[in-house]
């Protein structure tokens, strides 16, 4: 015998002529012929394996043949797909199927799940177990709104039977494998959050790490770039008409990602900030469209990024009008920025401490250098009155920069 490894078509040319002469024989079982053509078909095997791979079953083509196999009905497929219209589309094939389809048709038929998914996926990694959370939870209108599950089409049903299927298919489009547990599981630094949905504060944190991702930092962050003296600096540009674009320009010279993304339903979110592979990114719900609202929650998350973001703390989200107790890391927040924009110094020496006027509160921004609306911001704040200088603040004036 001389059989050799098949690496051309010439090979495979000859060791099949060579197989079909030793057929034509018809050998004897245990004769030298015998062995020889055993071992032929092997190779002979595996050259066709590599070079024209197996193909992979039709998934509905599995469940019909296994319920062929069980002797099962449509009507007892309704225990693993859903409804009697759903069993039906789905074996017409106008409806794919779910994730959760495709673990109780796995678990209960015992059909693989690489035929029923019908393609490598990460979801696989899933499927040998329940959903880590419920799906069907998020804020999934918002979230297709927002252009988070691509091109899909359904009404409101639809969108839930594959809420886990677009979840993740999200989730994994955005973030490494290497990744997504550090993120989905990083522990949540929240001020008070008055009760927000967990999911719906997920969804807003994958928006906005979107977002940041298709903005790449012109530089690299190097901690300690943040002090107050550097967000003193950056509260001069409030002054501008452009304040807030010119801002978000200043924080991307240093490494930092501005990102502005509307809350969610249920959130109450102010802002956030957040580590993404070292980088720091701030986020800004701006659902207080108001230039002292802006520079405030700007500079309370500059706060956090300088003292407090590190990979032990790696989110920290604000709702900054929450009455419960602030702890340690907010309070060393709240004090950074408020010396930012106003310094301890400035504000007792001020009138406007006092006087409450217009005027005060103007002449007190124009000796500092900021914007008039972020004095009347500190006058609202400490005195709890929301009803005066209002027209000093600055409204609507900075969501038009982050259309």
């Amino acid at each position: 015998m001389n059989i050799k490894v098949i690496k051309s078509s010439e090979d495979y040319t000859q060791a099949m002529a060579r197989l079909s002469a030793l057929m034509t024989l018809d050998p004897k079982v245990g004769s030298k012929e015998d062995n020889e053509l055993e071992l032929i078909a092997l190779v002979i095997e595996d050259y066709e394996r590599k070079i024209v791979p197996p193909a992979t079953p039709d998934p509905v083509d599995a469940i019909l043949f296994r319920m062929d196999q069980m002797k099962l009905g449509r009507k007892e497929l309704e225990l693993f797909i859903g409804s009697t219209s759903k069993v039906s589309e789905v074996l017409s094939r106008k409806r794919p199927l779910s994730l959760s389809m495709i673990r109780r048709l796995h678990l209960g038929l015992g059909i693989p799940a690489e035929v029923l998914i019908g393609c490598e996926g990460n979801e696989k990694a899933t499927l040998g177990k329940g959903p880590e959370m419920d799906y069907s939870k998020f804020p999934l209108k918002e979230m297709l709104d927002r252009g988070c599950f691509g091109d899909f089409k359904g009404n409101a049903q639809r969108l839930k039977d594959y809420a886990e299927d677009l979840c993740l298919k999200f989730m994994h489009d955005l973030l490494p494998k290497r990744e997504e547990p550090t993120f989905l599981r990083a522990p949540l630094h929240q001020r008070g959050m008055r009760g927000a949905d967990g999911n719906a504060l997920l969804a807003w944190r994958l928006c906005v790490l979107k977002k940041a991702r298709a903005m790449p930092a012109s530089r690299e962050y190097k901690k300690g770039i943040v002090t107050t003296k550097w967000m003193k600096d950056l509260v001069r540009l409030s002054v501008f008409e452009d304040g807030p674009r010119l801002a978000r320009e200043q924080l991307g010279m240093a490494g930092i990602t501005l990102v502005t993304e509307p809350h969610f339903k249920g959130t109450y979110l102010d802002g956030a900030a957040m580590l993404d592979d070292g980088r720091p990114i701030v986020a800004l719900t701006l659902r207080h469209d108001r230039i002292d609202n802006f520079w405030f929650v700007l500079m309370h998350e500059l706060a956090h990024v300088a003292k407090h973001l590190d990979e032990a703390n790696p989110v920290f989200t604000d709702d900054l009008e929450s009455p419960d107790e602030q702890d340690r890391k907010e309070r060393e927040a709240d004090d950074m920025a408020q010396e930012a924009l106003i310094p301890q110094a400035a504000w007792g020496k001020s009138a406007a401490r006092t006087s409450h006027l217009t005027k005060d509160v103007i002449a007190l921004a124009e000796k500092l250098g900021i914007h008039s609306a972020i004095a009347a911001g500190r006058v609202r704040h400490v005195t709890k009155d929301y009803r005066i200088l209002a027209k000093l603040l600055g409204h609507g004036l900075v969501g038009r920069h982050f259309a």
